[in-house]
């Protein structure tokens, strides 16, 4: 559990959770990996094309106002009161003193601004519960930390 919460906190994605062979690389907000000009790999023209139409969704990082309750997985994300879909992997975030999830909302044709504008929560056991959302990791966001 101690990994998971440490990984949750820098929303570093678990594979069979947060991405499959199914998502996109840029929707997962990996993009930085994926170098288009550094020559040929498989994957590479979906990557193209994806940067090219948009993005359908996000991978969003959100964090429990209330410190009491947990996430795991699947719980529903509201934005801005209306379900978009479930949380992909949840933990408690020691450092950021909250339950930490992860999860993709929709966002064809909108900003980063627009995603992170909107209202979240988070339903647990029929009870909504606020949450902020990030794009960019809570926890050490300039990966400083794990550079020491």
């Amino acid at each position: 559990h101690t990994l998971d919460s440490c990984r949750i906190e820098k929303a570093f994605r678990h594979f069979g959770h947060d991405i499959t062979d199914e998502d996109n690389v840029l929707e997962a907000g990996l993009g930085f990996a994926v170098k288009t000009v550094k020559g040929d790999f498989l994957g590479r023209d979906a990557v193209l094309r994806k940067k090219e139409t948009g993005l359908n969704r996000r991978l969003v990082q959100f964090r429990l106002k209330d410190p009491e309750p947990l996430l795991f997985h699947n719980e529903a994300i509201l934005r801005d009161g209306k379900i978009v879909g479930p949380v992909t992997s949840g933990n408690y975030g020691h450092h950021l003193g909250g339950a930490i999830g992860l999860g993709y909302v929709p966002c064809k044709g909108e900003s980063e601004a627009d995603v992170l504008s909107s209202s979240y929560a988070i339903e647990i056991a029929g009870e909504r519960f606020a949450a902020e959302a990030s794009l960019k990791p809570m926890y050490d966001p300039k990966a400083e930390r794990v550079r020491m």
